[in-house]
């Protein structure tokens, strides 16, 4: 296959109309549905976006600084098809920012050609060195920001325009470790087209787009993504979502389950006894 775009590509063709992404925002009483068909169409215009609009291309590096939502997963996807560089920026504990990648961390100074990020967290990423910034409301339906922002590119804006298909280019070496990480991970977990995949590792974690993504894809897996989850509904959103497999957060050093932001659904892992017999929960590994 050609890099991650053509993994996107061999679903879209052989498995199109099925529920590639299930998305919950327990906050805002969201639930959105995307088949491989619509899925790709947000790839698409995203990574046209990243080519025409803001003239990225290969060897170009972009920053996602996102909450787990399902836009977590679109913007990846229109990097890595463009053949980009992708960053996890995320701020330190001191507020400050800093940036992932695969679990390394870079210098702040490091450059981005554009960052993609909350429109609620813009102030936490301020220090970065970004050439373009490109804010995202998070509302439901793709809302646009309340109000502009100097100097910032509301991306609900910015993306309807353009088109629906795109053609990537031959993907960097690097996809392929990428490729061979959630290969693994599907193979190890055993998945199948027929799993649905709920993760509780945050996206804005490698971990977390390894399982929540990557393993899924390769696997032909559908992906259930829940934000503002509490703890006590998972049950009722493995029965409602027939998950059949819960990727957990990583054990930290120290033996601590790695737990991320509230936005990211369940911190940690989910404890076998919620799974129940139609759900296996399953740890991710600690990357970096």
């Amino acid at each position: 296959m050609r890099g991650i775009a053509g993994l996107l590509a061999h679903r879209l063709a052989t498995d199109p109309a099925r529920p590639l992404v299930t998305f919950y925002d327990d906050a805002t009483g969201e639930r959105v549905e995307f088949s491989a068909v619509t899925f790709d169409n947000w790839v698409a215009k995203t990574a046209n976006m990243l080519v025409d609009t803001l003239g990225l291309g290969a060897g170009d590096r972009i920053g996602i600084d996102l909450p787990t939502h399902w836009l977590g997963l679109v913007i990846p996807l229109a990097g890595w098809s463009a053949g980009l560089e992708v960053v996890l920026a995320v701020a330190d504990e001191n507020g400050g920012a800093g940036a992932l990648a695969a679990g390394s961390t870079l210098p702040p100074t490091t450059r981005l050609g554009a960052l993609f990020v909350a429109e609620d967290r813009l102030d936490a990423t301020a220090e970065l060195v970004v050439d373009e910034t490109v804010a995202l409301s998070l509302r439901p339906l793709g809302g646009r920001m309340p109000r502009p922002i100097a100097g910032v590119l509301d991306y609900s804006v910015e993306v309807p325009a353009h088109g629906d298909r795109f053609n990537p280019p031959p993907p960097p070496p690097e996809q392929v470790e990428l490729l061979r990480a959630g290969a693994r991970i599907a193979a190890a977990w055993g998945l199948g087209p027929a799993d649905r995949v709920l993760s509780t590792a945050p996206l804005a974690s490698a971990e977390g787009l390894l399982g929540g993504l990557l393993a899924p894809l390769v696997a032909g897996a559908s992906v259930v993504l829940c934000r503002h989850l509490a703890p006590a509904a998972l049950t009722r959103r493995i029965e409602s979502e027939r998950v059949t497999t819960i990727a957990a957060a990583p054990v930290a050093a120290g033996g601590t389950v790695g737990a991320g932001p509230e936005e990211a659904g369940v911190p940690g892992a989910a404890p076998p006894a919620l799974a129940g017999p139609s759900a296996r929960t399953l740890r991710l590994p600690r990357l970096g």
